[in-house]
């Protein structure tokens, strides 16, 4: 059966260069980098070094970044971490009604189990949070906004940069998760977010599973969310994984600075998916035509549901997704779609497709004749 992988905002493949730059720290640099023997001081060297490269690529300090092990605890370390070093300050938080679950569950728990208060952004129809309504909700007890870069699920690019200067203008720390922007969108440096904390993700632009970054806008020092040894300069106890470091930081310098996911072969295949979207009955666009990542198309689909829409594609060799890959397998609407004012019976019939470097055209013109067939007989069913 063809396979047609349409699902890069999930997981992106492993890149041979990445592998063969890993391969080494499988196998002959294999010591502690916290020993102080020559087998430690030799991986300590090596890690250095990583962190040194990925600083160059990012603009930033080496003490500025901490390795993690992807996206949701380089989220959870920015924001448990800031919220609880600031609580004696004040205890306002302010997040988006769109962010990823890895966001939004911190705010969650901070509310219901630390006695945090919670302001969460609404967004208009396309995704977007507004720059003014950030303004009206920050407080003089407010010290943690955090605002996703480029939605996960729509693809929907939010305007972090002017809410990052509206933040710093009022002396409120920011935090972005930018993972699904890095390898995507134009990238200067790490200051362009205008953000305290950013949150990176390796396996979204061909990196390994299980490695990211947090960067740490100095002299700010989180709280630790894991304790144990005194490593990433105390801010993240647990010994480095050095092959996913390596990885990490191969993908960063190869497919950030110049994307790896080339709007110029991207925009003009998810136009075309686009249009195919739009001359189907019962389906409907979701997310910003102006602002979004080139590479992603969302849609609903009216009389159905997300389980039987990625059932049928499947069946077809489409890989596709419902929206977060966190949420895999979930019963309930997409809170991204709800909070866009999609009815729920439609926030629960997402269909998320997100093409990569590999993506032909081929690809698109089978899915584009295929799609009105296929939600033809699962709205029959």
């Amino acid at each position: 059966m063809r396979t047609i992988y349409f699902d890069y905002n999930a997981t992106t493949p492993l890149d041979p260069q990445v592998r063969a730059a890993m391969l080494p720290f499988l196998d002959e640099v294999w010591g502690n980098p916290s020993s102080v023997h020559h087998v430690g001081r030799r991986a300590r060297a090596l890690l250095d070094d990583a962190r040194d490269r990925s600083a160059a690529v990012l603009g930033c300090k080496g003490s500025e970044i901490v390795f993690t092990s992807g996206g949701t605890e380089s989220s959870n370390l920015a924001i448990f971490g800031t919220a609880r070093l600031l609580r004696e300050k004040g205890r306002h938080l302010i997040t988006s009604s769109v962010e990823h679950h890895a966001v939004l569950q911190c705010f969650d728990y901070l509310e219901r189990k630390e006695g945090f208060s919670v302001t969460r952004l609404p967004v208009d129809a396309t995704g977007r949070v507004c720059v003014d309504d950030l303004r009206r909700a920050l407080r003089p007890d407010t010290t943690l906004v955090s605002v996703i870069a480029a939605n996960n699920e729509t693809g929907t690019l939010q305007p972090v940069a002017e809410l990052g200067a509206l933040c710093r203008e009022r002396g409120v720390l920011f935090h972005t998760d930018a993972v699904q922007w890095f390898g995507k969108e134009p990238f200067t440096n790490i200051h362009q977010f205008n953000a305290d904390l950013v949150s990176i993700c390796a396996h979204k632009f061909h990196g390994p599973k299980g490695a990211g970054a947090l960067f740490i806008r100095s002299p700010l020092h989180p709280d630790p969310v894991q304790f144990g040894g005194a490593h990433e300069n105390e801010r993240r106890a647990g010994t480095e994984n050095l092959p996913a470091i390596i990885g990490f930081t191969d993908a960063l310098e190869r497919f950030v600075r110049v994307p790896v996911f080339e709007r110029t072969h991207l925009a003009p295949l998810t136009a075309r998916l686009l249009a195919a979207v739009d001359g189907i009955e019962g389906a409907r666009f979701r997310g910003s035509r102006e602002h979004r990542l080139a590479n992603t198309i969302s849609f609903t689909v009216a009389g159905t549901d997300s389980i039987a829409l990625m059932a049928v594609l499947d069946l077809e060799g489409v890989c596709a997704s419902s929206g977060s890959a966190c949420a895999a397998g979930s019963l309930e609407p997409s809170h991204v779609m709800l909070a866009m004012g999609a009815p729920a019976a439609e926030a629960n019939a997402l269909v998320r497709l997100s093409l990569g470097r590999a993506s032909t055209a081929a690809e698109v013109d089978t899915l584009c004749a295929l799609l009105p067939r296929v939600l033809r007989q699962v709205r029959r069913a």
